[in-house]
């Protein structure tokens, strides 16, 4: 996606010079509690190593992230609280790091949500959620509100603001109009070395071993915040006769965040297909392209995205979807998915029924959806980023 920003010519060696080292805050991530950042966070920072071997980074991690330190340019600061400690970690985030990351020479820092209330360096925000916008979300009161503080403040200090999405973008523009100006759009990566359609040998194996799962079940993946809307997925697929849902299970990936999973397990029981629904919780990161690829469909029914990187994942490893009808759904697939209101519950379950019967769609959808998902890239992402940091600088 093109960026808003000019861009400059990078063999220009004084360019270079200009700009030595970021330094980056991931400590907004709880550690044992994963989320697309720290995908991000991951992606950006190998990413970038590759692309720019003239910029070091400065990475302020918990004690419990597995970083790698074996990389000279990336230095690793572990001094300082993550969102396990949630108090400690906002005052570390807006009145310490700023400054540490200025004395260690970094010459800028990358957040995520805020801008360091003690700001002493130049500073780019992320802004890759609005879930607080929408009162409906139910993000919680105190979260919610400093939420909307941290949004309007930092864009207002910024020197820099990203997001993830043109629909992501939009938002904030319509919401913040001063964004306009400093705001640069770049879509999300992807890591495609990790999510590629061909199966490994004995992984179907290796997950009946592992999960006790065969190929061709539903498949979600995400954490069960509220807006994720995990029971509009249940009750359509309870709608599915006995036997169909005996030949393809629904298997749901992810966290309890708020109770979300107790929640989902609870209604899962009150609708009678307990048997034909696995919880599997938290899987290591080198179980998700096999758990895509052995399955029939991917389901979404979210309501609140500005990207959505886990339907990117699910496109490069040839697994059609089957998500709900928002705006940035139609924009990350470019229409190449089964996109329906899962407040539908009727068209939502033929949605499931017709991925598994009309093989020419399903065929048709994997194709499109691979093409799709070439789009997406760490590199390409990390170039439009630091292009726009450098510029900055």
């Amino acid at each position: 996606m093109e960026i808003t920003s000019k861009r400059i010519d990078l063999s220009d060696a004084a360019a270079k010079r200009a700009f030595k080292c970021l330094a980056l805050s991931t400590l907004c991530e709880h550690p044992k509690r994963r989320t697309g950042l720290t995908t991000y966070f991951r992606g950006l920072v190998t990413a970038a190593r590759r692309l720019y071997p003239d910029i070091h980074w400065i990475v302020f991690a918990s004690q419990e992230d597995d970083w790698s330190e074996t990389d000279q340019r990336v230095r690793i600061v572990r001094r300082f609280p993550a969102n396990d400690r949630l108090l400690p970690r906002l005052w570390a985030d807006h009145f310490q790091v700023s400054a540490a990351a200025r004395e260690m020479n970094a010459d800028a820092l990358l957040t995520v949500g805020f801008v360091p209330l003690r700001k002493m360096l130049p500073t780019i925000m992320g802004i890759f959620s609005l879930q607080h916008a929408d009162p409906s979300n139910k993000i919680g009161g105190p979260r919610e509100l400093y939420r909307r503080m941290m949004t309007r403040d930092g864009i207002r200090r910024a020197d820099l603001v990203i997001t993830n999405s043109a629909f992501a973008a939009s938002q904030v523009t319509s919401l913040f109009p001063a964004a306009a100006g400093k705001l640069v759009v770049s879509y999300d990566g992807l890591d495609k070395g990790q999510f590629q359609p061909d199966l490994e040998p004995g992984e179907s194996a290796q997950l009946r071993k592992q999960f006790g799962i065969e190929s061709g079940y539903f498949l979600w993946v995400s954490n069960f915040y509220q807006y994720k809307q995990a029971n509009l997925l249940l009750e359509s697929y309870a709608r599915l006769d006995e036997s169909f849902r005996a030949a393809h299970p629904l298997v749901m990936v992810g966290g309890g965040w708020g109770g979300g999973d107790t929640s989902a397990q609870a209604h899962t029981r009150a609708l009678g297909i307990e048997r034909n629904v696995r919880f599997l919780g938290w899987v290591e990161e080198r179980w998700l392209a096999p758990l895509y690829r052995n399955a029939i469909a991917f389901c979404m029914a979210s309501r609140e995205e500005t990207f959505g990187r886990i339907v990117t994942e699910a496109m490069a490893c040839g697994t059609p979807c089957i998500l709900n009808d928002i705006p940035i759904m139609h924009e990350v697939t470019a229409d190449h998915a089964l996109i329906v209101d899962f407040r539908d519950r009727e068209k939502t379950t033929a949605a499931l029924s017709q991925i598994v019967v009309n093989r020419d769609l399903h065929q048709q959808l994997r194709v499109a959806g691979l093409h799709r998902a070439d789009d997406f890239s760490f590199e390409k992402m990390a170039r439009e980023r630091v292009e726009a940091i450098l510029e900055l600088l």
